[in-house]
């Protein structure tokens, strides 16, 4: 004898249910934005917008000295090495004290001379170097301050310095 399966006594289909998945969607959503809100009103390591700014004392900024800029008249140096001629354009400016810059004015050809004969001394090593505009920049400020008198030249500017090769 076979037995023969009813159809009644086959077990009835489970509802797949979605209300887990709404459920976990919902408190995600709740979650996220809860977040977003504690960071943005300062609970968790946020600032509030206006709050954090409005402690915060204002920062000092030095008092800068008033300052006049005398300009230099560019300077074109020959530079000679084994594969030819090189010129240097230098163009620099003087940061001086306002009282003293009619002075220092008065006085430009001097420290252009200076800076032309300082210039033409250095060899083309001297210029490659990585930190050579460095020591020039100091090396002429120290000069025109020897020429112009300590308290009058503030800063020397350097507004040009371009190695090119000249055709001959």
């Amino acid at each position: 004898m076979t037995a023969v399966a009813d159809p009644t006594d086959a077990p009835p289909k489970k509802k797949s249910s979605k209300l887990p998945l709404v459920i976990g969607l919902v408190l995600a959503i709740l979650g996220g934005a809860g977040g977003f809100m504690s960071v943005k009103l300062g609970f968790l390591g946020g600032h509030a917008e206006g709050d954090a700014a409005a402690d915060l004392p204002a920062p000092d900024a030095p008092m800068l000295a008033p300052a006049a800029f005398v300009a230099l008249d560019p300077v074109i140096i020959n530079l000679s090495n084994q594969s030819g001629r090189l010129l240097l354009r230098f163009a620099a400016q003087l940061e001086v004290a306002p009282e003293y810059q009619h002075e220092v004015e008065a006085i430009r050809p001097r420290i252009v001379d200076l800076i032309n004969g300082y210039l033409r001394a250095l060899e083309l090593r001297d210029i490659e170097d990585p930190a050579a505009l460095i020591r020039i920049r100091a090396q002429l400020l120290r000069r025109i301050q020897v020429v112009t008198g300590r308290d009058r030249v503030r800063n020397l500017l350097i507004i040009e310095f371009v190695l090119t090769g000249a055709n001959p």
